[in-house]
């Protein structure tokens, strides 16, 4: 098949990705690009930053609109993870491509081993303590206290790391946060997390485009199948979207991250 319209093709089926299991679906973006169009984890990295980044910019404006995101608590997650991105970059141009592979399908375990767990209702139990980031009863903004900022803005530094070390958006960390450590709604919590990626991918592509780390030719089709996918998938999540599907997306995730990791090794 043809490049650019393979690489659009892929771009689609992360946007789908995206509007059907919610932020933390974009760390399949280097997976398909790995597996699909023949990239080491390095060269894929910040093409499926930037795909997701667009897709999660196109989410976080709809949310907008509906008033769910916190705008005020996206800015300063984002501006944690904007400081560490470029240091996530660097790290990873200093990490062995066999190792980072590695890297990165550990960490693709880990979301399919909490996704599990979420959708067979045994991720519930981390936000049982009160919330340190509650919002005032009459104005719904966030009582900004110093440890809700230390641990918000501890979450977007190692989200904003992490997206530029393996090029994720870092949405399956700030999903997670925000359900434990503040009051809002889930639906309010991936909105708010679809800004903060849309913020800190900025930061990393910026950075990987001045050092020459980006394939244009394939970021192009591949950011604009996503963007397509995030838009034609909304309206198909609110009918299949359940625990069912994130089963799914968690058992298609293991299966990668273990195909990742025999291609790390096997190379």
């Amino acid at each position: 098949m043809d490049p650019l319209p393979l690489a659009a093709v892929l771009g689609l089926v992360v946007g789908l990705i995206l509007a059907l299991t919610g932020a933390g679906g974009g760390i399949l973006a280097v997976p398909l690009l790995v597996f699909g169009a023949g990239m080491s984890v390095a060269e894929a990295g910040p093409i499926g930053l930037l795909a997701v980044g667009m897709a999660a910019a196109l989410g976080a404006m709809l949310g907008l609109r509906d008033g769910l995101v916190r705008y005020r608590a996206a800015l300063l997650i984002a501006a944690a993870g904007m400081l560490l991105s470029p240091a996530g970059l660097w790290a990873a141009r200093q990490v062995d491509g066999q190792w980072l592979g590695v890297m990165f399908a550990l960490t693709l375990l880990y979301v399919a081993f909490r996704t599990w767990r979420q959708a067979a209702g045994r991720g519930a139990a981390l936000g049982t303590d009160k919330p340190v980031c509650v919002r005032g009863e009459h104005t719904g903004r966030f009582v900004w206290t110093r440890p809700c900022m230390r641990v918000l803005g501890l979450s977007g530094a190692l989200a904003g790391f992490l997206s530029g070390l393996l090029g994720v958006g870092g949405g399956f960390v700030m999903v997670p946060a925000l359900q434990r450590y503040t009051d809002l709604t889930m639906k309010s919590a991936v909105a708010t997390s679809l800004a903060v990626i849309a913020i800190i991918s900025v930061a990393g592509v910026a950075t990987s485009a001045a050092q020459g780390g980006i394939d244009w030719l394939t970021a192009a089709p591949f950011a604009g199948g996503a963007l397509a996918g995030m838009l034609g998938g909304r309206s198909l999540a609110a009918r299949v979207a359940g625990p069912a599907l994130q089963k799914a997306f968690a058992v298609v995730s293991a299966l990668v991250a273990l195909g990742m990791v025999a291609k790390a090794l096997l190379s």
